[in-house]
């Protein structure tokens, strides 16, 4: 684990990370020479430490013992290369020379950090006073307009520059003993760190309980309820065994279409269970419907967002950490077909990777939502990977229709017109006006009509409105003029003209980021693509064919070269066609109250016009 590097300096990796060569040749080694220098040469030091379940690295971990309590004592530090920054809002500034947005405060970055993994070490959340955090900017002095001190700094957040060198050698010599004779207290200390038990903490849960306590419960109906229920059934199950009792894992595999209720199951588990201070997290496949939970459901509190996660956010997690992991869309996760097959056996699927991490396993999915290559799973596969594992399975349907105006017409509809079902499509009044449906489906002649359409519906009746369009045009990044940046017309369709929603990484002011697209109020002005509009839902859905899915003589015909998709048309024929029609499927689903739809293809909006009367 251990390694010299430089005088004395003892660095120890990280198992799954080798750290990026920038940080080495800009950074590290000022740092490095900074220990060498406050003779604390024999500490160790965790380069680009990686967070549990989470994409982000600490650049440095030191690793000693407290010089007062001989106790293990951790030091976060990030390392900045900014020269100068200034403050632009309470926890934001602004670096010079980097990119347009703005950075987080660097203490306030390197607090989180030390808040995030006190939240995810259940031996460092019992004595969080072990750790503390401190930013670097090595390259900076201070200046009269320097303002970075507009922030109110503690223990997990500080900030340090170049001049105050003597200031940063002093508190780390205060938390970290200067002594070589602890050298072996400190490898101890790291490979504590290293070896420790990577889990939600009881405070977190704490947090995630009382940030939930408010939220109004779903009222789950018939099969909803029963899915809820063998959940918590499982998780009793596997807590009322005995060490030396044979136990078999349940897996929870819940399936429904759009609208049938799976989020709303997952979020009442997860509210159950954090209130039972159960190891439970949520996982999904998509930034934009995982950033909305974390906004919404976690009610503001930056703590329990920590609950929301991504599916590969587990790879090297321990069996059996948590109690409950909740994959919502789980037709979202990933095969391994893309590794070279002598490879596989080291890389097993990504399904398996989420079975192994928990007691109770939950799978919601619904098949034809998969709309990217390796989105592949189902049920059965689902089931077949769990029962190779040993794992007894538990399945259940979900019948209802809660989106689409709870209308299992429309559903209906939708699967025949795209020929998801035999027997052709059908006219909606031919298949609704028996039954008085409620659900409004609609057709126009131009993307002008449409958003007309769409802003009358809104304004008689009320309700949210969103455009979302097949992935047929150019995407470019926000034009940056006079200080200011504005969104580029990408859609153009005639004299018609509208903007992507904006691309993740780059801000416009007055305009929310693609993964509040499709929730945020100022949404609307934007066309949204299918990664912005999975998992969402709104009142009035406005839906833009483009020319990737035709009509020809009567059948669908796939055209992957007029996608701008490319992790999509790229696939075989066959998997293009699969794919674009289920992304067409998931846009049309999105509508609470009704739906109007347009084709850029004067052929297919004429089919469109014709079945949607």
């Amino acid at each position: 684990m251990v390694r010299q590097l430089a005088s004395r300096v003892n660095v120890a990796y990280s198992s799954s990370d080798r750290g990026e060569v920038g940080a080495w040749r800009k950074s590290v080694p000022v740092l490095l020479q900074l220990l060498c220098d406050a003779e604390l040469g024999h500490v160790q030091v965790l380069l680009e430490y990686h967070l549990p379940y989470s994409p982000r690295r600490v650049d440095a971990l030191l690793c000693g013992v407290h010089p007062d309590t001989g106790s293990p004592s951790y030091v976060l530090i990030e390392l900045k290369q900014w020269e100068n920054a200034t403050m632009v809002g309470p926890a934001l500034v602004k670096a010079v020379k980097r990119r347009d947005q703005p950075d987080l405060h660097p203490a306030e970055q390197v607090r989180r950090y030390c808040r995030y993994l006190l939240d995810f070490t259940p031996s460092l959340a019992r004595r969080p006073g072990s750790v503390k955090g401190a930013a670097y900017m090595h390259n900076a002095l201070r200046t009269p307009e320097w303002n970075l001190d507009e922030f109110d700094y503690d223990d997990f957040g500080q900030l340090y520059t170049q001049d105050q060198l003597g200031d940063l050698v002093t508190d780390l010599t205060a938390l970290l003993d200067p002594d070589p004779r602890s050298t072996g207290a400190a490898v101890a200390a790291a490979r504590e760190l290293v070896e420790a038990s990577q889990a939600p903490a009881r405070t977190l849960l704490k947090t995630a309980a009382e940030s939930f306590a408010g939220r109004r419960d779903f009222v789950l109906l018939d099969e909803q309820k029963v899915a809820y229920d063998l959940v918590l059934q499982a998780v009793e199950k596997a807590e009322r065994r005995q060490p030396s009792e044979q136990w078999q894992k349940t897996v929870v595999l819940v399936r429904g279409g759009p609208g049938s209720g799976k989020s709303a199951i997952a979020i009442s588990l997860l509210t159950a269970l954090a209130r039972r201070r159960k190891r439970a997290l949520h996982a999904t496949g998509s930034k934009a419907f995982t950033e909305t939970l974390r906004r919404y459901v976690a009610d503001g509190s930056d703590r329990a967002e920590g609950v929301f996660k991504y599916f590969n956010n587990f790879d090297n997690v321990a069996p059996n950490t948590l109690d409950v992991l909740i994959c919502d869309e789980a037709h979202r996760v990933r095969d391994n077909d893309h590794v070279p097959a002598r490879w596989r056996d080291r890389n097993p699927p990504q399904v398996a990777t989420l079975i192994d991490v928990a007691k109770v396993p939950v799978f919601l999915l619904d098949e034809n939502q998969a709309v990217r290559p390796g989105e592949a799973q189902t049920v059965q596969r689902i089931a077949e990977v769990a029962a190779a594992k040993g794992c007894r399975v538990e399945r259940v349907d979900l019948d209802g229709q809660f989106r689409c105006g709870g209308s299992p017409y429309y559903d209906e509809w939708v699967m025949r017109l795209l020929g998801f079902l035999e027997g052709g499509p059908i006219r909606w009044t031919d298949l609704a006006d028996g039954a008085e449906d409620e659900y409004v489906v609609d057709s126009a002649p131009s993307p002008d009509a449409l958003e007309r359409w769409l802003c009358r519906q809104a304004e008689n009746f009320g309700g949210t409105a969103r455009i979302a369009a097949g992935f047929c045009w150019d995407w470019h990044p926000p034009i940056r003029s006079n200080g200011k940046s504005t969104l580029v017309d990408d859609v153009v369709i005639g004299g018609w003209r509208r903007p992507w929603n904006v691309m993740q990484g780059h801000q416009v002011d007055g305009v929310p980021s693609a993964s509040y697209r499709a929730s945020d109020p100022a949404g609307f002005g934007q066309i949204g693509c299918i990664y912005t509009a999975q998992g969402f839902e709104y009142d009035w859905a406005g839906v833009i064919f483009g020319s990737d899915l035709v009509i020809r003589d009567g059948r669908w015909r796939a055209q992957p070269e007029k996608s701008r998709d490319k992790a999509v048309n790229r696939t075989p024929a066959a998997v293009f066609g699969r794919l674009v029609r289920n992304t067409y499927k998931v846009l049309m689903t999105r509508g609470m109250q009704g739906v109007c739809l347009y084709s850029v293809d004067p052929e297919t909006n004429d089919f469109l016009r014709e079945y949607s009367r």
